[in-house]
């Protein structure tokens, strides 16, 4: 797929089929976060999959939001430093590109930031120099996404020229 299309196709998916994805695939969407650019190249991330139905069903319990998670096929807990001041837009940039490959093979993906830290932390035993930034969880989506669309703002409501307030007549 185009990357633009994949982009403005791709939607939050939190409802999966019970069909597993292929470790190809998996081992795909890792190596998309692996590849991914970080602040001064630190590569700070850290990933934990999560595969197992148990722990999986422990992830939405470690959560205020993301309770749909024990549905996914797998998770993935993406833990940073937070001693940089830009670990969170790297959190983001690597998530990105783990859903958007994901999305590319037909998997669809959704996130949580609703965190019960010392939960999570004592349940996947994240050690403390690190923050558990996002959760992901990946499967095939339980219903047919074609035709869907996204429900954005217009361009002309969000971009502003040279300063904000301006905008092009």
């Amino acid at each position: 797929m185009d990357t633009f299309e994949c982009i403005i196709s791709k939607l939050e998916v939190r409802e999966f089929m019970r069909k597993e994805v292929r470790s190809e695939i998996k081992q795909r969407i890792l190596e998309s976060a692996r590849q991914t650019g970080s602040g001064l190249n630190l590569q700070h991330w850290r990933f934990i999959l999560v595969e197992d139905k148990k722990n999986l069903s422990q992830l939405a319990l470690d959560s205020t939001s993301g309770a749909w998670i024990s549905g996914a096929d797998f998770g993935i807990i993406i833990l940073t430093n937070p001693t940089l001041r830009f670990h969170l837009i790297d959190a983001g940039r690597v998530a990105q590109n783990m859903q958007l490959t994901a999305w590319d093979e037909g998997v669809g993906s959704g996130l949580y930031t609703g965190i019960k830290e010392g939960h999570l932390r004592k349940d996947f035993k994240i050690p403390t120099d690190l923050t558990p930034s996002i959760v992901l969880g990946f499967g095939y989506p339980a219903k047919a996404l074609s035709g869907m669309r996204k429900n954005r703002l217009p361009l002309n409501q969000l971009v502003y020229v040279e300063k904000y307030g301006s905008s092009r007549n």
